[in-house]
């Protein structure tokens, strides 16, 4: 029988006073042979305790159970077993069953806290100088007027917890690279490695294979950076960027911000990520800039030649010109390209058909979306207009201009029409389609119109330059130039 501490520790003190197993059994009232046996011990540091194994009716299908459980990881999160749908599975299928429902719920619920520990249980991993995590987070800008679902790209620096971001209308492979490339260029170095999702924008898995996209091989080629993709379900992998995605979209898209296109509103972002780095680490007390060093002094020199980040496909257009991309978005090359195969440049920002010679045709946003678009380039619709002039009053050109310009056009001959066109091409060329057509308008609403080129010209470079209402500069006070030029009188009045 196990005795008490207290007695344990009697029996050793009067071993300490050289008293012997009966005299101590007899002092104690004990048996000899259990004083003996303390008497013996060595070892009495504390044990962990251990709880007891208690035999259960439901011993003999725990092993069932936990194999239909394992068999669930597989499955659709809703087409799994529930406590109720184990209990009334396990009474269908052995007719010996008489376990109770409670008991067959509280082996459910050990075994997925068991399971849920050993998935959860997370290392703190060390992340060095140069390595880099990169992520999208989605967001609304409102571009030139309009509300737009955009993508926004973070790439984060773990060591300095610096991050920099670039936003996009799609997560493509060209929009991961285009953006990553900016990244790269704005701090000046390429991270040594690069740890990203489960291949977004780079490729897709297929089992426990990634296969890269053919553009984003040739950008990490390029640059020469090393790149670890997460295992599926697994953003820890990569915490740092996944909570800089929510960082930023609560400190930099709230409210939304408003810019004329993507490309220019980005500028801006790399400019409020370097003014955001300059606040200290929430760990170290030390500036982001400053520990961003250590990273700089880490990266891979910038490759020598640029990169291009885009794809070419070869496409059919139709009778006007016109060829889809993506099987939805409809984009104008040319009048003179109908019905032909032209190669097209697509970008992250941009969509450009080519020339043989490998020149833009013309140059449209890129289009993202299940909705279908239609993008139109004027300067190539005014290149058919001056071609086939009569055409004018039945094209979108016509229907986009203000009323005073589309009755001045509607009354000019075809020549007059033709020579009108081509001076707002020519306009536009220089200050853009907006520009160009706000000068014709004023030059028609102020009545020059007998000298409508000119005048035109001169409205364009006012407004390009200065604004049509901005008030002339006061030019310098002529008397400075009378005195120093004047003779002094040599006499009196």
């Amino acid at each position: 029988m196990t005795k008490s501490m207290e007695q344990i520790h009697r029996i050793k003190e009067l071993q300490l006073q050289q008293m012997g197993p009966y005299q101590i059994a007899k002092e104690l009232g004990m048996d000899p042979k259990t004083v003996r046996k303390y008497m013996g011990q060595e070892d009495f540091s504390p044990k962990a305790p251990i709880a007891e194994a208690r035999v259960s009716k439901l011993d003999p299908y725990k092993a069932t159970i936990e194999d239909w459980l394992k068999a669930d990881e597989k499955n659709r999160y809703k087409q799994r077993h529930t406590a109720q749908r184990v209990y009334d599975r396990l009474c269908r299928e052995h007719a010996d069953f008489d376990c109770s429902y409670p008991t067959v719920v509280r082996f459910v619920r050990e075994m997925r806290q068991k399971h849920k520990l050993s998935k959860d249980g997370f290392l703190a991993l060390v992340w060095h100088p140069g390595e880099a995590q990169a992520d999208f987070g989605e967001c609304d800008v409102i571009l030139n007027g309009t509300r737009s679902a955009c993508r926004y790209l973070v790439v984060s620096f773990p060591q300095s917890n610096a991050a920099f971001v670039q936003c996009f209308l799609g997560e493509t492979a060209e929009c991961l690279c285009q953006g990553l490339m900016d990244v790269f260029h704005h701090v000046g170095g390429v991270p040594q490695r690069l740890v990203l999702d489960n291949a977004t924008g780079a490729g897709r898995r297929i089992g426990d294979t990634v296969r890269l996209t053919q553009l984003f091989q040739r950008f990490q080629a390029h640059f020469g950076f090393e790149v670890t993709f997460c295992n599926p379900a697994s953003g820890h992998e990569k915490g740092n960027v996944e909570n800089k995605v929510g960082y930023v979209r609560r400190n930099y898209f709230v409210p939304l911000p408003s810019a004329p296109s993507l490309v220019e509103w980005n500028t801006d972002l790399l400019q409020m990520c370097d003014l955001d780095n300059l606040r200290e680490h929430y760990k170290k007390d030390t500036p982001i800039c400053e520990l961003f060093e250590a990273d700089r002094r880490a990266f891979r020199a910038l490759p020598r030649l640029p990169f291009e980040a885009c794809r070419y496909e070869h496409l059919k257009t139709n009778g006007y010109g016109k060829f889809v991309l993506d099987g939805k978005h409809t984009y104008t090359s040319s009048p003179m390209y109908a019905e032909e195969e032209i190669v097209v440049r697509v970008g992250a920002h941009y969509v450009e058909p080519l020339d043989a010679a490998g020149e833009a045709i013309s140059r449209h946003p890129r289009q993202f979306g299940s909705v279908r678009t239609d993008t139109v380039d004027w300067l190539t619709m005014l290149d058919s207009l001056i071609a086939k002039p009569g055409a004018w009053k039945n094209s979108t050109m016509r229907s986009q201009m203000s009323y005073d310009v589309r009755d001045y056009m509607d009354d000019l001959d075809r020549s007059g029409l033709r020579q009108a066109l081509r001076m707002v091409k020519d306009l536009s060329e220089r200050y853009g389609l907006d520009v160009a057509v706000t000068s014709l308008q004023e030059t028609i609403v102020r009545r020059r119109a007998d000298g409508i080129s000119a005048n035109t010209a001169m409205i364009a470079a006012r407004i390009a330059g200065y604004g049509l209402d901005t008030a002339a500069t006061p030019g310098p006070d002529m008397r400075l130039y009378d005195d120093a030029l004047m003779p002094m009188p040599t006499g009196g009045l």
